[in-house]
């Protein structure tokens, strides 16, 4: 029997952000999910919305960290944590940047369009990564939906 993951540990806000792109998988949307936490408390929940809003900027890191700026009425993330199911792309590591994130932890590398295939560093200087966080369940899931898209072909 598993146990289930320590409150407040990166495999507890991993596995909460795993539930939010299980969500995703469900409503047909690439299956990321995101949760944004401040002083060890989730504020902000997310999953790819760029099918049901018609909005290719529609990322989950997007969507959780709009979300997050409200909560805390500042544009600023700089005392969050990021949890993201996929290594985020280009045009997210760039918005985690103008945030100021204080701290990026995701899942599984994007071995294709991932934020860390580009040379320059993308994040703000002082945001700290952790990577391979559940690595293994954020892989499956994205396998198993582009694995369904190419059997339904």
């Amino acid at each position: 029997m598993q146990t289930a993951p320590a409150f407040g540990s990166h495999e507890y806000f991993m596995k909460e952000a795993l539930k939010e792109a299980y969500k995703a998988f469900e409503e047909g949307e690439v299956p990321v999910g995101a949760v944004m936490v401040c002083k060890n408390k989730i504020i902000a929940r997310a999953h790819n919305q760029t099918e049901r809003l018609t909005d290719a900027t529609a990322h989950a890191e997007m969507i959780a960290s709009t979300a997050a700026a409200h909560y805390l009425g500042s544009k600023y993330l700089d005392e969050c944590t990021l949890y993201v199911t996929l290594e985020p792309c280009v045009m997210c590591a760039g918005a985690l940047h103008w945030v100021q994130l204080q701290r990026l932890v995701y899942g599984a590398a994007d071995i294709q369009r991932g934020f860390t295939l580009v040379s320059n560093p993308l994040l703000h200087p002082r945001t700290e990564i952790l990577t391979g966080i559940c690595k293994e369940e954020s892989k499956e899931i994205i396998d198993r939906f582009f694995q369904s898209i190419r059997e339904k072909r």
